[in-house]
């Protein structure tokens, strides 16, 4: 996934209110959308360099939106949550997630299990349908394992118990974790931050719910999932 445009780098002042970020700018001070529900543990340091893509909309109340991090030199992360979707579409399209390969029809946002939307659904004539429900892995890194998720998410155990009943019914469904940055190699329930989500991937696990995660390049240019990680339920 490319930017459009030239990203604008600056130095983060502080983020509040969620979905607010100050960022000092070679052009002064601006107030930037921050696309990120989560706690950012270790993504949203004063000082630390930010880079922000500018909104194509220009009546939008934000001018700018905060893209990557680096959290140390060198060491780039995409916190655009927004973006895994995306990205996961991309990299299935391009055929490098083999395990769901082959699929000839994918839909985005479909409705299923009542309220919830699937982030994508794969479909074919000879197989059963596939639902992805994708998961951004940024933030609560320690080594190079990262967490999900790095608040508690009942929304996140929601989509848990939506797609064990998919499998029960006789469907696929996968949860598959995207990790917007290249220095992790394996990905951990974040029992110390939710263990219910915790205990509740392990039984979607254990009901037939298949569990992958894919690691980023992350640069100022572009943003490609290029490798599969390791998911480790100790």
């Amino acid at each position: 996934m490319r930017f459009d445009e030239t990203l604008r780098e600056g130095r983060l002042i502080r983020r509040y209110k969620r979905f607010l970020a100050d960022v000092d700018t070679a052009d002064g001070v601006v107030i930037a959308h921050c696309p990120n529900t989560g706690s950012m543990l270790g993504c949203a340091e004063p000082g630390m360099r930010v880079w922000l893509s500018a909104a194509r909309n220009p009546a939008r109340k934000l001018a700018w939106t905060w893209e990557l991090v680096e959290v140390a030199p060198g060491r780039l992360v995409g916190v655009h949550t927004g973006r895994a979707n995306g990205l996961v579409r991309e990299a299935v399209d391009s055929g490098r997630i083999a395990g769901l390969a082959g699929y000839p029809k994918i839909r985005s946002e479909v409705r299923y299990g009542g309220h919830s939307r699937i982030d994508l659904l794969l479909e074919g004539e000879d197989r059963p349908p596939c639902y992805v429900e994708v998961k951004n892995v940024t933030a609560a890194v320690d080594g190079d394992v990262g967490y999900f998720p790095d608040a508690v998410s009942e929304r996140g155990q929601r989509h848990l118990q939506a797609l064990s009943a998919e499998v029960a019914a006789g469907r696929r469904a996968v949860m598959l974790f995207c990790v917007q940055r290249a220095d992790v190699r394996e990905v951990r329930p974040a029992d110390h931050i939710d263990p219910v989500y915790g205990r509740r991937l392990r039984a979607a696990n254990a009901g037939g719910v298949e569990l992958m995660a894919f690691g980023a390049d992350v640069s100022p240019n572009e943003i490609v999932l290029s490798r599969r990680l390791t998911v480790c339920l100790p």
